[in-house]
């Protein structure tokens, strides 16, 4: 999945921080199961309602904002295998079929993505309940077609052509000054460019935000292209999948990271100072791992990690936010556990750190990234 390269600023060319600006081991501290921010910066998004600057803790000074602006997404729905056109250049396009997981295709008539020729929808992070879903990079492709599964019917695919790089400017108010302590630095929601409205369905929040006490962590690949040259455009991507093609009004993950080591706000979670939690301590519930989500803290490394590893940068990254997370938390990062979701009791016996098919039948987060858990949980363990 390619996308070209921003024709808009993007967090290459400058990596504000807001409201959440830092999570790390000097940035938060448990107290009795909540945690309690030492320093913080805030900001809002455009149209959004991610809410009004805040000050910092006094050795930081005040954190002003100034407007930054990304591409807004622009869409296009159709229903069918017949073929579908955009106006634009499509950078993703995100499926969704009833029926059989396996089997499904697409066919590009133009662009960059292997034009004319069939490939497979199949193998993606995300799951859904009687049937499959995928999202593929269109290559600026103008115009697609879909095959499904045998025995699956027309009328059960949706499809949505998604341009997260061409559209109009979309403001969006940052932190002038980042925000910097001993511990992770991260990229917020309006740091990335997310629409906030996109968590809005027909005036009501489409997933109310749901905490439950955090039990464990989960880590996953989101299967799609490896030398990204836009991942916050990407990130967009898979926000406008999750959210509207998908119907679960966020993006499913609490954290993800680029190739390049940068963090990003998921899920949202509340006006609270926390990324993930809220003031309390519980977890916001995503949607990274079917049935299992309550409790369940899923990180995504963008790429295909099925047969290339994921970037030294990518990994250290994920070390050292499942480390901040895992101290304040007080989980042990070696330890096998029972979770048990909050929400119905059903029970699953997995590692503290777990990779996604430990849950469920899916090949995420890539052989190669599973591979590499038991190194990340070592890590993690150590001083």
């Amino acid at each position: 999945m390619s996308v070209p390269p921003p024709s808009s600023p993007s967090h290459r060319r400058k990596v504000p921080f807001t409201r959440r600006g830092v999570i790390g081991a000097a940035g938060a501290v448990a107290v009795g199961g909540a945690l309690t921010p030492v320093v913080f910066a805030a900001g809002s998004g455009g149209d959004s309602d991610s809410g009004a600057s805040v000050t910092t803790d006094s050795a930081s000074g005040t954190a002003g904002t100034e407007p930054q602006k990304f591409p807004a997404t622009r869409t296009e729905a159709a229903t069918g295998t017949a073929e579908a056109s955009a106006a634009f250049a499509i950078s993703y396009v995100g499926v969704r079929w009833s029926g059989a997981a396996d089997g499904a295709g697409i066919k590009f008539a133009d662009g960059d993505s292997a034009p004319g020729k069939w490939q497979d929808l199949s193998g993606g992070c995300a799951t859904v309940e009687g049937g499959g879903t995928a999202l593929v990079a269109a290559g600026d492709a103008t115009a697609y077609e879909l095959k499904l599964p045998d025995g699956a019917s027309v009328s059960g695919v949706r499809s949505l052509a998604i341009d997260t790089t061409g559209g109009a400017d979309k403001t969006f108010h940052v932190p002038t000054e980042p925000t910097r302590v001993r511990g992770v630095q991260y990229l917020s929601r309006p740091a990335w460019g997310a629409d906030e409205s996109k968590r809005y369905k027909d005036g009501k929040v489409n997933s109310p935000e749901a905490y439950y006490p955090f039990q464990t962590i989960t880590v996953h690949h989101t299967d799609g292209v490896n030398n990204d040259p836009d991942p916050a455009a990407t990130v967009r991507a898979i926000y406008e999948y999750h959210a509207v093609t998908l119907d679960w009004g966020d993006i499913g993950y609490h954290f993800l990271i680029d190739e390049a080591g940068v963090v990003y706000e998921g899920r949202y979670s509340g006006d609270d100072l926390v990324p993930a939690f809220d003031k309390d301590g519980n977890l916001v519930t995503a949607f990274h791992t079917g049935g299992f989500n309550s409790g369940n803290l899923g990180i995504a490394l963008l790429g295909n990690l099925v047969s290339q590893p994921p970037t030294d940068a990518a990994k250290a990254s994920l070390i050292r936010l499942i480390k901040v997370i895992a101290r304040f938390k007080g989980l042990d990062p070696q330890a096998k556990l029972t979770y048990v979701n909050p929400v119905n009791g059903v029970t699953k016996d997995v590692n503290a750190i777990s990779g996604h098919r430990d849950w469920l039948s899916t090949e995420c987060p890539g052989q190669t990234m599973y591979d590499l858990l038991g190194e990340v949980r070592t890590a993690v363990a150590g001083k």
